[in-house]
């Protein structure tokens, strides 16, 4: 019985044990985060303990949990390194329990940061580390951005006020159990203690306390419940995002939470009843000292200490490592989409396969109904909620009987940085567009889009982001689709070489976008007549090749290009024509990104800011843009992203990652393939275009 359970190791796995550094577990909670050896990057595999294994070279665990116990006499026993993890101090966009991974965590191979009884690398840094001026000067950047956007560790609360407060004063309870409160010094008593200071030191001030919402409901114990009878005490017990109380008070009183750190960053005074990291540096109000803790400390010096030394992050949905900066940016993405679209919504008239991503995109602070389709009359009641459907769904008569009520509808169309395959394929989308104003293809009205493009402010950092995404998109020769095509050309070297994108001419994107010149046809002639000694490539759009989708050339029109490109590369085509002559399509502003002169018979999203050539001119479009301002709102500001895998909220640069990977598995074999599903829904489709 005994040698049943043996676990005999492997040739293969000894010869693993010697050629690489192990970090051994005990337990799989460890192991599930997604992004472990981006943020480990000393080990090169992770292995769980088992008896007669080979011993690892370290023994990693999470913090002080209990959980801890078992690895951490093992490691002793065997005279190995224990490593302890935590979550980061800028964790993620939601809770761990309802699915988000983390976006940081930190490493510590002597203690753990919340437990003051002993040192910590974080402590040990404060208390002997200089700090360089580029560290420092990063800091501050850093915590003023985390003060723009309004992150805290966690970012799933509403960002909005307490009601009816003139409170000046904030005092912070703590879940009973918390592991910070009794290895940060401190007890149930010290709450009380904080609340009485609180009162004492503010007479005439009116006290918010922040109470767990889990304890108001009675599902855990808190320590301050007796704040509910205090007639100066105003309790706060629904999730709320900790900036909104900031804005109140003057004073926080906080024992061991990490809220008065973030209360430093907002520029608060902060009292500390227990030892938390940040306290012992000068810094904080102390009730309790810390003996080690001999070195005043500037905020810059411990956040510095904190968030660029101790805490490592990556990105949960590529698993690659990141910088904080990087970080910052994808959790305040994520929160600008959820706040966004926060609400309830009814779905209109949405197939199953897309019911299945929808409310991927709305974000986790939306309510969804679905319903087959649009209501004859909305509702002006002010709770009414808000109304989702495709574009083309919105006909005149509709618009014009809610004309009063089209600001609870919203319009959705794909992103412009969509898949790896067509929609038509049943592939699922990595970005939509979900406008209130109109919808960026169609001219006749505003869309959100374009009072981006008209409005919006452009600092510096949005600027090299978006400069940073186009060079990146062009490097790794994305488009909105990425099928797949031939990419050895041969082409004159002497003459202007055109291309020419086919558009799906039922498509509304011409309907509203393009009035003069509407079909295929149409727009090779007079691109012929405009150029006719250039070289002219055309290249049908993958809908219509794929026959799910009207837009096929008439005979004619055939003997008017040099070259068909239907079945090459789009992005292998953009690297080697000199310019793009397009109705609305998507491909002139892919030829805008690689500075390809674009030349429109339409009024596109991208017309009219000064940067093409254009035949038509709307009078809103007023601004001159240059081109990473384009991009800027294009593809940073205006879509919603969603990682596939997890259905989670992320950002352009996540899933231009995303699609650098999967292009990467992709085996080439496959690549013109396509499954029994897709090939059902392109005979539905087939079908139906037959009965219209």
């Amino acid at each position: 019985m005994f040698a049943a359970c043996l676990v005999i190791p492997s040739r293969k796995t000894v010869a693993l044990s010697m050629a690489k550094r192990i970090a051994g577990y005990m337990y799989n909670g460890v192991s599930r985060i997604s992004a472990l050896a981006a943020l480990l990057p000393e080990f090169d595999h992770f292995a769980k303990i088992r008896t007669l294994t080979p011993k690892p070279h370290a023994v990693i665990g999470w913090g002080l949990k209990p959980t801890s116990i078992e690895p951490r006499q093992y490691a002793k026993r065997h005279r190995l390194p224990y490593v302890a993890l935590e979550d980061g101090f800028l964790r993620s966009l939601g809770l761990g329990a309802s699915g988000y991974q983390p976006a940081s965590v930190v490493v510590d191979y002597t203690g753990i940061y919340y437990d003051a009884s002993q040192p910590s690398d974080l402590e040990i840094w404060l208390n002997t580390v200089d700090f360089s001026n580029e560290e420092l000067i990063r800091a501050e950047r850093c915590m003023a951005m985390l003060k723009r956007y309004r992150l805290s560790k966690y970012n799933h609360a509403i960002d909005t006020p307490p009601h009816d407060t003139n409170a000046n004063v904030l005092v912070v309870d703590q879940t009973a159990g918390d592991a910070s409160i009794e290895y940060g010094g401190a007890n149930a008593d010290s709450f009380a203690t904080m609340l009485e200071h609180a009162l004492t030191n503010h007479p005439n001030a009116r006290v918010l306390v922040k109470i767990h919402p889990d304890v108001i409901a009675g599902a855990k114990r808190g320590h301050l419940t007796s704040a509910l009878d205090h007639p100066r005490c105003q309790v706060i017990s629904e999730d709320i995002n900790p900036w909104a109380l900031f804005d109140q008070v003057d004073d926080v009183y906080v024992v061991t939470s990490q809220l008065g750190f973030e209360a430093l960053i907002a520029g608060k005074r902060v009292h500390c009843f227990g030892l938390p990291f940040y306290a012992g540096w000068g810094l904080t109000h102390d009730q309790m000292q810390c003996p080690r803790r001999a070195r005043k400390r500037s905020l810059k010096e411990v956040f510095a200490a904190a968030y660029l030394r101790y805490a490592r992050y990556a990105n949960p949905y590529t698993g690659q490592s990141s910088t904080l900066e990087d970080t910052i940016t994808l959790i305040a993405d994520q929160r600008r989409q959820q706040e966004r679209l926060r609400g309830n919504w009814v779905a209109c008239g949405f197939s199953s396969w897309k019911k299945e991503f929808i409310g991927y995109f709305l974000g986790p602070a939306a309510v969804i109904q679905y319903q087959d389709q649009l209501p004859q009359r909305l509702s002006s009641h002010a709770e009414a909620p808000n109304y989702l459907a495709w574009s083309s769904s919105l006909d005149s008569s509709f618009l014009s009987q809610n004309a009063e009520h089209l600001h609870k509808v919203w319009r959705i169309e794909d992103g412009f940085i969509r898949s790896v395959g067509l929609g038509t394929d049943l592939t699922t989308p990595l970005s939509l567009a979900i406008d209130n104003q109109g919808i960026y293809y169609d001219p006749s009205q505003a869309s959100e889009l374009e009072t981006l493009l008209e409005n919006a402010h452009f600092d510096d950092a949005l600027l090299i982001r978006a400069a940073k995404l186009r060079e990146r998109l062009v490097a790794l020769k994305l488009s909105k689709y990425n099928v797949a095509g031939k990419a050895d050309l041969s082409l004159p070297r002497h003459r202007h070489i055109i291309l020419v994108p086919g558009q799906v001419e039922t498509d509304a994107s011409i309907a509203t976008g393009s009035p003069e010149i509407s079909t295929n046809s149409d727009l090779l002639r007079a691109v012929r007549q405009k150029r006719p000694d250039a070289f002219i490539i055309y290249k049908a759009h993958p809908d219509v090749i794929s026959g799910a989708r009207v837009g096929k050339l008439d005979s004619d029109a055939k003997r008017l290009y040099d070259l068909d490109g239907s079945h090459m590369s789009i992005t292998a085509l953009l690297d080697n024509v000199h310019g793009v002559h397009t109705m609305s399509s998507l491909t002139g502003f892919e030829a805008l990104l690689r500075y390809r002169q674009v030349t429109t018979y339409g009024l596109p999203f991208y017309a009219g800011w000064g940067i093409t050539d254009d035949a038509m001119h709307c009078s809103r479009r007023t601004r001159k843009l240059n081109l990473d301002e384009l991009v800027a709102a294009t593809l940073l500001l205006y879509p919603s992203y969603v990682d596939p895998a997890s259905g989670q909220l992320c950002n352009a640069e996540t899933v231009v990652t995303l699609l650098e990977q999967a292009k990467a598995k992709q085996p080439h074999s496959q690549k013109h393939s396509i499954t029994w599903k897709q090939q059902l829904y392109r005979w539905y489709r087939y079908l139906l275009k037959g009965r219209r």
